[in-house]
């Protein structure tokens, strides 16, 4: 593996033939992008936008399965001429929208009520059927380079953290030596990419909190076991005191999202309900602060004398990046767009990312690509605005495709962790 700043020589025997090919292919490209934000399935409903997929990827000559319940796909295939015993690479793709109403007035808005990618994962799918359509085109020995094994993941369910267990449950990183994504970021222009060694994304746990008391009359509070009073208790001492159960300088948010109690104003209710979510980077804290949680729930349920239901559900590791596949996105990353185009990401997000499952099984690396349009602020994910710089499809399936052959061709050499970039 190259160390930071060194070009690999190998890489200019092919590298023109992969930027002549996905140029050519960039018209149709960006007309899938825009077909997929016009018609986008909010998580576990993505039946159509599979459909869809399989048969770009069996035009462009590969063998596409649809995945359980005709959620997702996987297509394999070889890129050039690889050893018989070349490691099998996967690269991924989440696919699912979200449900949010989508404001812009492009011809390629969502068509579909409440409905609206915002989270660029049509981007994501569109540059790994980029990635995919190429490699089809060139198994046969076109590229006189090191060839690689590749199987394209297509997710659904990433927003609910439900797609990825899936697909590890299909089988679908069995005999697989590494995995790669990317993510869009509008926080950066396009020509740029982020790059970041180790964590990445947070731990993160969904709460929910079920309060049942007893109703009444506003005007008779003593009748009652106010289910209100407790879960503004409740929130007000989780708010105080989780960021005093551990070490502040180990980031950790806890946040509520939604509290949902009664009917009328001069009726107390029987039940409030709050769902919230606990992000955290390291396992330690995300241990104590949910055993911290618990403590303080059990507070609130003796001083109210209510019954409290506590659940953690969907739970998501960090994103940890395996330092020898951050390696080869960094280096294709270089060759695509300069050292310039290239930024060290010095500090991890709190957002979640279930690309995360795949980690518990086979090593991988997610990569943040700039979508920006140069001198414009585009706007954030979960914006109902939210749209790119299409020019970024072509360099993401561009960073993908010289990545996978790098590690490829890596493949027999021994890593040496001291000599990737940090």
């Amino acid at each position: 593996m190259a160390k930071k700043g060194e070009s690999v020589g190998v890489l200019t025997e092919w590298e023109s033939v992969i930027d002549r090919r996905v140029a050519e292919l960039e018209p149709r490209l960006i007309e899938v992008r825009r077909y997929l934000h016009a018609h986008p399935e909010p998580s576990k409903e993505e039946r159509e936008t599979s459909k869809y997929l399989a048969s770009q990827l069996s035009d462009a000559g590969l063998d596409a399965k649809l995945c359980r319940d005709g959620l997702g796909v996987i297509a394999e295939t070889e890129l050039g001429q690889p050893a018989e015993d070349a490691p099998l690479i996967a690269i991924r793709a989440d696919i699912d929208a979200l449900r949010i109403q989508d404001s812009k007035t492009t011809a390629y808005a969502s068509q579909h009520e409440g409905l609206c990618h915002a989270c660029g994962h049509d981007v994501h799918a569109t540059m790994v059927l980029g990635a995919a359509s190429f490699a089809a085109a060139n198994s046969y020995g076109e590229v006189d380079a090191p060839g690689a094994r590749l199987r394209f993941l297509f997710q659904p369910a990433e927003e609910t953290s439900d797609g990825a267990r899936w697909l590890v449950e299909q089988g679908a990183v069995d005999d697989v030596d590494s995995i790669l994504g990317i993510h869009v970021d509008p926080e950066r222009a396009l020509g740029t990419v982020g790059i970041r060694y180790g964590t990445l994304t947070a731990n993160c746990d969904e709460i929910e909190i079920v309060i049942e008391g007893k109703g009444g009359h506003s005007a008779r509070p003593h009748h009652t076991l106010d289910p209100i009073a407790a879960a503004a208790k409740l929130v007000s001492t989780l708010y105080e005191f989780l960021p005093r159960s551990v070490d502040s300088r180990s980031a950790s948010v806890f946040s509520v999202g939604k509290i949902s109690g009664g009917t009328l104003p001069n009726v107390i209710p029987d039940r409030v309900e709050i769902r919230g979510s606990l992000r955290t980077l390291s396992a330690e804290s995300r241990e104590t602060l949910k055993t911290r949680i618990e403590e303080i729930v059990h507070g609130v349920k003796e001083l109210s004398r209510t019954t409290i239901h506590l659940r953690f559900l969907t739970p998501i590791d960090a994103v940890d990046n395996d330092p020898r596949i951050t390696s080869a996105l960094e280096e294709a990353s270089r060759r695509v767009l300069g050292d310039e185009g290239i930024t060290q990401i010095t500090q991890p997000s709190m957002g979640g990312e279930d690309f995360s499952g795949y980690l518990t099984k086979v090593p991988g690396a997610l990569l943040r690509l700039g979508v920006a349009p140069p001198g414009f602020a585009a706007p954030f994910l979960h914006a109902p605005d939210f749209d790119i710089d299409e020019r970024a499809i072509a360099i993401g399936a561009r960073i993908l495709l010289r990545a996978a052959l790098i590690l490829s061709d890596d493949s027999e050499e021994e890593s040496n962790v001291e000599n990737y970039s940090i």
